[in-house]
């Protein structure tokens, strides 16, 4: 039979039973050798990828709710309380932990099965699971022997019931045997050329025979296939020979390409009120075009990053006709429309902040997107009249001209009340976004800017119409926690001012970059840098809350939000440069505690150009990190080397996400 290991030595894998695993079982497991009922002999060879997954209860910021000191575990009917004990012969400790890890007796002792029989198939499985783990670690002559109140699991199996004492004692003997290596290896391909070096495929005579091994190459030979157009690729044959005479262990592996195919007729279903042809068409698959799994992972992608489909399913259908085509059937389910939603932060510079949105998803049926914005700011800091407050109302329609444009218009009023200055401002714009990369967006577009503002100068007034535009770059591993990659921005944009009858031009880029100095990423340094400049007659004649002014979180923290810069009579007015430069050391501590140390440093300067004879401002500080499935949440604090007028002793920022 194909797939079926050959023994030498009389021996495949010395596990003392009669029964086969469920064919349940064996699938859950993935199995790597085919279970077979082995006449006369009552031996299995089955070799499983598969570890223990510990449960979780639920938590949410490591504080766990509505429930006792003890995990609560499902009522079940006529519970059996057991103790289980494993013992492992003549190895080391390393052995041992993964054994136990991976037993299902073990781990689950305190979640009693319902009833003897219960007891019995955990019994039944966990034996599987340790015979998969001795796979796992390449050892192939090994034995496990389970006895469930000194009665041997096949005898109990039999008699189908159990001395009386209660909790039932269950003993697990488990005897590794030797670790194999492999021996001979050999790669064969139908229908398409594939390198035979097995070393290539991660698979080398005299390493250690580890399941893990053989079952990575195999997947790898079959994603080559499929991005060389073969869909259909597949393992054929998997001969597997062990000899426990020289405890070695050869493999032949043959492939089998299928036909070569492309990509035919996109069909759509599951949806309610989006526009199928509006799917194809951000789809962006190729019809036509020889079949890549790089094509199909990148139209989720873009299917996914519309933001109105819960799942996205791409279903390849069967081949046909003489060019190979491939029909495609993308699965949607759609989201909810209406999304409400809010969040709050908090510093000790700035207060509390509160913001809160309302969004109507794919409004017209392609995909658009109304958001309606507010937040307030500075609470605690200031009295009603001066906290800073915002709203916003936003419209977005992706795939404007074609799939990789979008067009975005917002119209918005705003106060901001720092330290600096007060300003009351609306503004309106309107952009078209492309997308030139998975990497690369950019944008360009009109903008108009109304402001009244009072600061050191006096009050004012402007009216500033802008062509603002913009390019992103962005190859980061992790949006909100990244341990490798590069970010970068360029702004600009022209403007002239109608009211006072100035033009002005502003310019600003930020570049941060990643590093891990460990494959485990618990060691990364961050680093950022940013600069900017603004064109104009003077710094008076730049709307205070366009001027550069450095200081608070996500600048220098430590200092007053905005108030490093140009002064007019002990009053910060802002520039028209300057230079900010962060840099990072963040260590994971645990899997969800980390630490952060850190080192901010700029300034704002008068004019276009920085003057590096004006020293930086520095702040210095550390941080706690609680990572969750949405980010780290942040806690930092920082102290201002060089304050001046309003500025702290010190400075807490709590936040979701790293810092930059």
């Amino acid at each position: 039979m194909k797939g079926l290991p050959s023994c030498k030595s009389g021996q495949c894998v010395g596990v003392r039973h009669s029964t086969l695993p469920s064919p349940a079982v064996l699938r859950a497991a993935g199995a790597f050798w085919h279970a077979r009922r082995l006449t006369g002999i009552g031996l299995t060879c089955l070799l499983l990828a598969s570890t223990a997954l510990p449960g979780h209860a639920f938590e949410i910021f490591g504080w766990k709710f509505f429930e006792s000191g003890e995990a609560e575990t499902e009522a079940v009917p006529d519970p059996t309380p057991y103790e289980a004990t494993l013992s492992v012969s003549g190895t080391s400790d390393e052995p041992q932990k993964d054994l136990e890890a991976a037993s299902l007796l073990v781990q689950q002792q305190n979640q009693p099965p319902s009833g003897e029989a219960g007891l019995i198939a955990r019994a039944l499985s966990d034996r599987e699971r340790l015979i998969a783990q001795l796979y796992a670690d390449g050892r192939y002559g090994g034995t496990v022997d389970i006895s469930l109140a000194g009665i041997p699991l096949e005898t109990a199996l039999e008699r189908s019931d159990l001395p009386d004492g209660r909790p039932v004692k269950v003993a697990i003997l488990v005897s590794p045997g030797p670790a194999f290596t492999f021996g001979k290896i050999a790669i064969e391909t139908r229908g398409n050329d594939l390198s035979s070096d097995p070393a290539f495929w991660g698979l080398t005579s005299g390493d250690l025979a580890a399941s893990g091994k053989v079952l990575a190459a195999e997947r790898q030979i079959v994603n080559v296939l499929r991005g060389r157009g073969y869909p259909k690729a597949r393992i054929a044959e998997r001969r597997i020979t062990a000899d426990h005479a020289t405890n070695r262990l050869d493999v032949t592996l043959v492939a089998d390409t299928g036909p070569q195919a492309r990509f035919g007729q996109v069909s759509v279903s599951g949806t309610d009120v989006t526009d199928p042809g509006f799917v194809i068409q951000q789809a962006m698959l190729p019809q036509g075009g020889i079949y890549s799994p790089e094509d199909l992972a990148r139209a989720r992608k873009r299917l996914n990053e519309l933001g109105i489909f819960s799942s996205i399913r791409l279903v390849e259908g069967d081949i046909a006709g003489p060019d190979g085509s491939l029909p495609i059937l993308i699965e949607v389910s759609e989201r909810k429309r209406h999304v409400i939603g809010a969040g709050a932060s908090w510093s000790s510079t700035e207060g509390f902040g509160v913001e809160a949105y309302w969004r109507r998803r794919n409004l017209f049926g392609r995909g658009e997107l109304l958001s309606v914005e507010g937040s307030v700011g500075r609470i605690g800091n200031e009295n009603l009249e001066n906290l800073e407050y915002s709203t916003r109302i936003a419209f977005e329609k992706p795939g404007v001209f074609g799939p990789l444009t979008s067009f975005s218009t917002s119209l918005a009023a705003r106060q901001e009340n720092p330290d600096a200055y007060k300003s009351r401002s609306i503004t309106y714009d309107a952009f078209l976004n492309r997308e030139f990369s998975e990497q690369l967006k950019g944008r360009a577009g009109a903008e108009i800017y109304y402001a009244n503002e009072e600061d050191a100068f006096g009050t004012g007034d402007y009216l500033l119409v802008g062509l603002p535009a913009g390019l992103t770059f962005d190859n980061r591993d992790d949006k909100l926690n990244p341990s490798k990659g590069v970010f970068a921005a360029l702004f600009a944009e022209p403007a002239y001012d109608a009211l006072n009858s100035n033009a002005m031009g502003f310019v600003k880029g930020t570049v941060s970059s990643y590093y891990a100095l460990d494959e485990a990423k618990r060691f990364i340094l961050a680093g950022r840098v940013s600069a900017g400049s603004i064109v104009a007659p003077s710094v008076e004649s730049v709307p205070a809350s366009r001027r550069f002014i450095a200081g608070g979180g996500g600048s220098i923290r430590g200092y007053a939000y905005r108030n490093v810069g140009p002064r007019l009579n002990g009053e910060v007015v802002g520039g028209r440069s300057l230079l900010e430069l962060s840099g990072e050391v963040r260590v994971k501590v645990t899997d969800t505690i980390g630490i952060v140390g850190f080192v901010d440093a700029g300034n704002a300067y008068e004019d276009s150009i920085p003057d590096f004879s004006e020293s930086l401002k520095v702040g210095v500080g550390a941080g706690l990190r609680y990572f969750t499935p949405i980010g780290p949440l942040r806690v930092d604090a920082a102290i201002p080397l060089d304050p001046e007028q309003d500025d702290p002793d010190f400075a807490l920022y709590v936040g979701l996400s790293q810092a930059f």
